[in-house]
């Protein structure tokens, strides 16, 4: 790929599917079509680091934003951006252009206009007599999931500026179109 001198942030697990919660089964294509799409355009790629894989490896259960919306969470997000943050600040001095970053809808770390939360996700599941009200109070947000909120106050501190669009997972083709769009309006303002 020759170098167009733009570059994007995505999700780690748009790139590494494996990263999910297991029992989350992405869109078949989604990172084929992503990749196209930025390869198509030039635009290079850094893989955020996954919070989640780092704290609780790949046999974690799933979890909602309040169980990660606490300080040691917030400074291991902190911390495992650091390095990019660095990369980013070599990218903009040498030229480059930050399009943007590309979030997971629903994630309690990634989400960028949609997150999960429940004050009631807690302690051991399999022993609680209330599970059904448990589950049934899960609800999706309007906001941004802890690693994006730490993302977005990281580039701020350090004068990068950036936008955000979360990928859709729920409806895809909607999402993707839209992603694409988000892409292409950055580029033509470049």
């Amino acid at each position: 790929m020759a170098r167009g001198k733009k570059i994007i942030l995505l999700s780690h697990c748009i790139l590494n599917v494996n990263a999910k919660v297991e029992g989350f089964e992405p869109y078949e294509s989604l990172v084929k079509e992503i990749v196209d799409y930025l390869h198509k355009n030039k635009i290079g790629i850094i893989q955020l680091p996954c919070p989640e894989m780092a704290l609780y490896g790949i046999k974690r259960w799933g979890h909602v934003k309040d169980q990660f919306d606490y300080k040691f969470f917030r400074d291991t997000c902190k911390e495992l951006l650091n390095p990019i943050i660095n990369q980013l600040e070599s990218y903009t001095n040498a030229g480059y252009s930050l399009i943007g970053c590309i979030g997971i809808d629903g994630s309690p770390s990634c989400g960028v206009s949609l997150t999960c939360r429940s004050s009631q996700w807690r302690g051991e599941m399999h022993m609680n007599p209330n599970l059904e009200s448990v589950l049934s109070n899960v609800d999706m947000v309007n906001e941004k999931g802890v690693f994006m909120e730490i993302l977005e106050d990281s580039l701020k501190e350090n004068n990068i500026e950036a936008e955000f669009i979360g990928v859709n997972e729920e409806n895809i083709e909607i999402s993707l179109s839209e992603v694409f769009k988000f892409i292409d309006d950055k580029v033509k303002n470049i």
